[in-house]
């Protein structure tokens, strides 16, 4: 019986060990989606336990532990942060098969060289241990970030962020490369009128303009677009149930807009409309500025209303979604490509029926002009485990290239959550491994190596250029 988590954890074979550990595992980290704090990047915050960088904001912790009968008190509630971690760490026994078992003991070894198993029994000990080495100079932000090889990270920011914390940290000419998102979201989500109103008048604050027509509201929002390029942005993203892809006119949306603008209710198809115009013209200001533009669809959000209206939002109450993709990505897609104006784009996919349907998408839009043009992102969100990750590389590798993937990010709130990339190399090396032994992939290891290395990290470097 191989021991637990030891150093070919996940590889099983000789091959897949020598892949990992010659080739994939030396690689520095790129990772270019996640939701940490750029002020706490800039600050170099030192966190004063393992609870507040751990367990504060980790939403995939919180609903297990609400899965195990744990009160909310103990979860974002007014425990004290070891009560919090004591129940965090009473729950690991019964998260068995979980990927949170694996990661929970992975980023207990990586960063505080802890092997204990977490448990009630080990809570306290483990608990005083790693919150004592917190308090040192190496477990500050900046220092979890170099013990995991970190070269660089993307935030997520909302188009009126004002990207101080990014400027801080490009003026102190750090190692560490920490570039800003575009994440538009709140500007176009016509969802909610009242909200859609609120976020138009903080945006006549930052450019110093009234807002009274469509066109307005476009010019400004590109002047957002444009500040964020001056200050290192060449990413944008969007969070999204399905695309949006319906016909329209401008003179159709410069009405919306007017309903939105009075506060009068819009139509389900002038919902539909608004929505559609939106991502258009953000995705055709990333073409013109030669931005990566990423998708992340396919999550139902917000399910239990009386825990929104308790917590907000990004707590822990969304679930995979069975939008219809295919025939409005196919349609957005087909739109910007026939204009010249499509963007490099990685689309992520969250529900894993539609697999084969996002590896198939993509290779219709590529088209030579950039290898990998169009991405089938890494598994992603309720995906981002062992099973829900080889499935997206095999329908990947089946109906694409996964040789030219970009390979893993976090997407994470977390700075602990950076082993996650390891996790993911050790998959890539033990499916490489496991063809390569049974004879399905020729005995090339420095090829394949190569090619490893590539998803690993050089195809994002190349990629994004950061």
């Amino acid at each position: 019986m191989k021991p637990f988590l030891d150093e070919n954890f996940l590889l099983q074979s000789k091959t897949a060990e020598k892949l990992y550990h010659n080739f994939a595992k030396p690689l520095p980290i790129i990772d270019y989606h996640n939701h940490l704090i750029p002020e706490q990047i800039a600050n170099n915050t030192q966190f004063a336990n393992i609870t507040q960088v751990w367990l504060a904001g980790d939403h995939y912790k919180w609903r297990a532990m609400r899965a195990n009968g744990v009160d909310e008190k103990y979860i974002t509630g007014v425990g004290s942060d070891f009560e919090k971690f004591e129940k965090w760490a009473e729950t690991v026994p019964y998260t068995l098969r979980n990927p949170l078992y694996h990661w929970t003991h992975l980023e207990l070894q990586r960063y505080f060289g802890v092997t204990d198993l977490l448990s009630g029994k080990t809570a306290q000990k483990i608990y005083d241990e790693c919150s004592a080495k917190l308090q040192t100079p190496a477990y500050s932000v900046r220092g979890l970030l170099a013990k995991m090889n970190v070269e660089s990270v993307c935030t997520t920011d909302d188009p009126l962020d004002s990207l101080n914390f990014h400027q801080q940290l490009a003026r102190e000419g750090a190692n560490l490369k920490m570039l800003p998102a575009f994440r538009p979201d709140k500007a176009m989500n016509s969802d909610d009128i009242e909200g859609l109103n609120q976020y138009i008048d903080k945006l006549e604050s930052v450019v110093n303009k009234t807002i009274s027509s469509f066109q307005e509201y476009i010019d400004a929002l590109k002047s957002r677009h444009d500040y964020f390029a001056d200050h290192g942005c060449s990413v944008s993203d969007h969070g999204l149930e399905q695309i949006y892809a319906e016909d329209y006119t401008e003179a159709e949306i410069a009405s919306i807009f007017d309903k939105i603008r009075s506060k009068k209710g819009i139509s389900y198809e002038e919902n539909l409309k608004f929505k559609s115009a939106m991502l258009v013209y953000f995705a055709e200001w990333d073409h013109e500025k030669g931005w990566v533009q990423q998708y992340h669809l396919g999550a139902l959000r917000n399910n239990n209303a009386r825990m929104l209206r308790q917590l907000g939002p990004d707590t822990g109450w969304d679930s995979i979604g069975d939008f219809s993709q295919a025939r409005m990505l196919s349609k957005f897609l087909n739109r910007l490509d026939n204009q010249d104006k499509l963007a490099k784009t990685i689309i992520y996919n969250l529900n894993p029926a539609d697999n084969e349907l996002i590896a198939t998408m993509i290779g219709n839009f590529n088209d030579g002009s950039v290898a990998g043009k169009v991405q089938f992102g890494s598994a992603w969100w309720f995906l981002d485990q062992k099973d829900g990750m080889i499935k997206q590389l095999n329908a990947l590798s089946n109906m694409g290239l996964l040789s030219r993937l970009v390979g893993m990010l976090t997407d994470s709130r977390s700075f602990l959550s950076f082993p996650r990339h390891e996790y993911f190399r050790r998959i890539v090396c033990n499916l490489f491994g496991e063809d390569m032994e049974n004879g399905e992939l020729p005995n090339d290891l420095e090829w394949v190596g190569k090619i490893v290395q590539d998803i690993s990290y050089f195809n994002a470097k190349n990629y994004f250029k950061f």
